[in-house]
C-alpha cells in the first residue's frame, strides 16, 4: 500500500503544481482532472512506440514482436495507468484518514508536504473539505451496486462512471487502429484490452476521484490521436518486404500430380527363346544434365526494346502468312498503331480478335516478336490470351481471345459506379492478371477503364496490351499520336520515364478509382495535351471517391513517387483481408449479370 500511495502522491503533487486553479470545486479536485489527463497520456506513448517498432518490422508478427507489443500495451495501458489512479486515491484517503485521527502531521504516510496536506482541509462550493470530498466517500462499485443519489443527480453519476470511461476506451481502441496501420488489426487487442481492465479493476477508487480523473482521462485520449497521425504508418516497402518472406516459405509438401493407370500392352507372340550372352561390361560416360531456361530472363520485366521470354533463345523474323484462315468480320476499334478486327479462324472454328500493326522497320518488327512471345507465355484467367501472330500484307497480326462484354468505362457511365465490394473484386482481380503478366516479362502500359471487358458472367478481363510501338516511345510518337491515355497516365510515364510495374499499379489504381467515382483521378482537361500536362505536373487529385472505404489505400497507390506505392503483391493482400472482414467471397462478379442479348460487342 505504502508503494501506492508513493505513486499517487508524485502524481497529484505533479499535476497540482501544472494546474491548481482556486476557485470552485477547489484546487486539488482540478489537480485530480489534470491527474487523469497525465495518466491519459501513457496509452498514446505506448501507442506510438509501436508505431516506431512497425517502421521497422511492418507486419512481421513472431514471438519476439508479439511479445513487445504485449509488454507495451501490458505497462502503457494496464499497469501503469492502473497503479497512478489507485495511488492518487489512496492518498485522498490516507489525508483524509490523518484529519480523522487529529494527527498532529497530516502528511504523515502520504509523501505530501505538510503544506499540501493542510490546504487539501480548505472547502469550497459547500465542501465540508476538498479531502473529504476525495477521499472519504465511496467507491465506485458501491456506488454503482448501491447508489446513495436519485434522479437526475443519478443519472448524471452513471454517466461519468460509464459512458465517460466508454468513449476513452473507445479512443484508446482507434489509438490502436492507427498504431497498427497498413496490417492485420488483430495485434490491437494486445492494447486496448489492458486499458479496459485497467478502467474496470478501478472500481475499488473512491467515486469522486475517479470522476475527475476519468474527465482528464478522457481528453488527453482524443488528444493522442495526433502523434499517431503525425508519426505514421509503415512504408509500403517495409510491408511488401514481409510478403515477400511469406511467399519464400515453404507451404508443405504437395502431393504427385495424378498418373492415370497404365494399361498393359497388347499380346504379342513371342519368338523362341535365344541363350543369352552376356555382353562385356561397358563405361557409360556420366550424363550431362540438360540446359535449363534462364528463369531470370523470364522474371525480368519487359522494358523497351523488351526481353525474349528465355534467353538462350533467338526471335526470328519469319511469321506464317495468314492466308485464308482468318476471316475478318468487322472492326471492333482503331488506335494510333493498328486496327482490331473481330475474326473467325476457319481451322479451329472459333472467334478471335485479331490486332494488325504496322511495323516501319525490322527493329520494331523485331520488338513485336519479342514481346508477343512473352505475352503468350501468360496465362491468367483474366488476362486475355495471345494465340498466334501472322503476317498480312505490309503488317502482322497479333491472334488473341476475343472476350465478348462491355468496357468498364461503358459500364460506369451506363447503369453507374461500382459498389465498393464490386471494386474490391475488381482491384483483386486485375492486379492478379498485371502480376502474371509481370512475372513473364510483359508490361501492360495503357491500363484504363476502356482495356477492362467485363464478361456476361460480370467477370473483369484485361486486354490490349501495348506492344506495337516502336523503339524509343515513351509518351508521344514522332506523328504526335498519344500512347496512353492522359487522363490515367502515371506522371513519371507522362514526364518520358520508362513504364514500370509501379506504373502499370498506377495506371489501375486510377481505374478502380474511376469504377467508384466516375472521374479521372485528376479529372477530365479540355484537350489531350492539357491532360497530359496535368499528368506530368502531378496535379492534386480531384475527383478521387472520397466516401469509399478503399480511399486510404487509393490515395496511396495515386502517389507521384513510384517508391511510395503499394505495390500489386501488396495490394492484394489488402483486397483479400478486406473482403474476407466484410464476410464476401473473394470470386465473384464486379457488376450485376448482364444479358448475353443485351450485350453489343466491339
Amino acid at each position: 500500500m505504502n508503494l501506492l500511495v508513493d505513486w499517487g502522491s508524485s502524481l497529484i503533487s505533479l499535476a497540482h503544481d501544472i494546474f491548481q486553479p482556486d476557485f470552485c470545486p477547489g484546487e486539488w479536485v482540478w489537480a485530480s482532472v489534470m491527474a487523469g489527463f497525465l495518466v491519459g497520456l501513457l496509452p498514446p506513448l505506448g501507442a506510438v512506440l509501436i508505431a516506431l517498432v512497425r517502421k521497422g518490422t511492418g507486419n512481421t508478427y513472431n514471438p519476439v514482436t508479439l511479445g513487445v507489443f504485449g509488454l507495451l500495451g501490458g505497462v502503457f495501458a494496464f499497469l501503469l495507468p492502473w497503479l497512478y489512479t489507485m495511488g492518487a486515491s489512496e492518498t485522498f484517503r490516507t489525508v483524509f484518514h490523518n484529519i480523522r485521527q487529529n494527527a498532529p502531521d497530516l502528511a504523515s504516510g502520504t509523501g505530501l508536504t505538510s503544506a499540501e496536506a493542510q490546504s487539501m482541509t480548505r472547502g469550497l462550493c459547500g465542501i465540508p473539505s476538498q479531502a473529504y470530498y476525495l477521499g472519504g466517500r465511496p467507491t465506485v462499485y458501491e456506488v454503482l451496486f448501491h447508489p446513495f443519489e436519485s434522479g437526475p443527480m443519478l443519472a448524471l453519476r452513471y454517466a461519468m462512471l460509464i459512458v465517460v470511461p466508454g468513449i476513452a476506451v473507445l479512443f484508446v481502441w482507434l489509438q490502436a487502429r492507427l498504431a497498427f496501420r497498413r496490417g492485420p488489426k488483430w495485434p490491437g487487442r494486445f492494447y486496448w484490452l489492458p486499458f479496459l481492465a485497467a478502467l474496470l479493476l478501478s472500481a475499488a477508487v473512491a467515486v469522486n476521484v475517479a470522476t475527475y480523473m476519468w474527465i482528464g482521462l478522457l481528453l488527453a485520449s482524443v488528444l493522442g490521436l495526433l502523434p499517431l497521425l503525425i508519426v505514421g504508418p509503415p512504408s509500403w516497402s517495409v510491408i511488401e518486404r514481409r510478403y515477400k518472406q511469406d511467399a519464400r516459405q515453404p507451404t508443405g509438401q504437395r502431393p504427385p500430380p495424378y498418373l492415370p493407370p497404365q494399361q498393359p500392352p497388347p499380346y504379342q507372340p513371342q519368338p523362341p527363346a535365344q541363350p543369352v550372352r552376356t555382353p562385356p561390361p561397358t563405361r557409360v560416360a556420366p550424363r550431362m544434365p540438360e540446359p535449363q531456361p534462364d528463369r531470370q530472363a523470364l522474371a525480368a520485366l519487359a522494358a523497351d526494346p523488351g526481353p525474349l521470354p528465355f534467353a538462350s533463345e533467338k526471335p526470328t523474323a519469319v511469321v506464317r502468312a495468314a492466308g485464308s484462315r482468318f476471316q475478318k468480320v468487322r472492326q471492333l476499334g482503331t488506335g494510333g498503331f493498328g486496327t482490331v478486327w473481330l475474326a473467325k479462324d476457319t481451322q479451329l472454328n472459333r472467334t478471335v480478335a485479331i490486332k494488325m500493326a504496322h511495323a516501319p522497320d525490322a527493329e520494331t518488327e523485331e520488338r513485336m516478336l519479342r514481346e508477343a512471345r512473352a505475352l503468350a507465355a501468360v496465362h491468367h484467367p483474366n488476362c486475355v490470351r495471345v494465340y498466334d501472330i501472322v503476317r498480312d500484307g505490309d503488317g502482322l497480326g497479333l491472334i488473341m481471345e476475343y472476350i465478348e462484354g462491355e468496357q468498364l468505362a461503358e459500364v460506369v457511365h451506363g447503369p453507374g459506379v461500382l459498389s465498393d465490394l464490386q471494386a474490391a473484386r475488381l482491384w483483386l482481380t486485375m492486379a492478379g492478371a498485371l502480376s502474371a503478366a509481370h512475372a513473364k516479362g510483359v508490361l501492360h502500359r495503357d491500363v484504363k477503364p476502356a482495356n477492362v471487358i467485363i464478361d456476361p458472367e460480370g467477370m473483369p478481363h484485361l486486354i490490349d496490351f501495348g506492344i506495337a510501338r516502336s523503339k524509343g516511345d515513351q509518351t508521344l510518337t514522332a506523328a504526335g499520336m498519344m500512347v496512353g491515355t492522359p487522363d490515367f497516365l502515371a506522371p513519371e510515364t507522362a514526364t518520358g520515364a520508362t513504364a514500370t510495374p509501379a506504373s502499370d499499379a498506377w495506371q489501375l489504381a486510377a481505374s478502380v478509382s474511376f469504377a467508384l467515382a466516375g472521374a479521372p483521378p485528376r479529372g477530365v482537361r479540355e484537350n489531350a495535351m492539357a491532360a497530359l500536362m496535368a499528368a506530368a505536373k502531378a496535379e492534386p487529385l480531384s475527383k478521387l471517391p472520397t466516401r469509399s472505404t478503399h480511399l486510404r489505400l487509393l490515395t496511396a497507390s495515386l502517389d507521384k513517387d513510384p517508391a511510395r506505392r503499394p505495390t500489386l503483391a501488396a495490394v492484394q493482400k489488402e483486397m483479400t483481408a478486406w473482403i474476407a472482414r466484410a464476410g464476401q467471397e473473394a470470386a465473384g462478379p464486379v457488376t450485376q449479370i448482364v444479358p448475353r442479348e443485351h450485350i453489343n460487342p466491339r
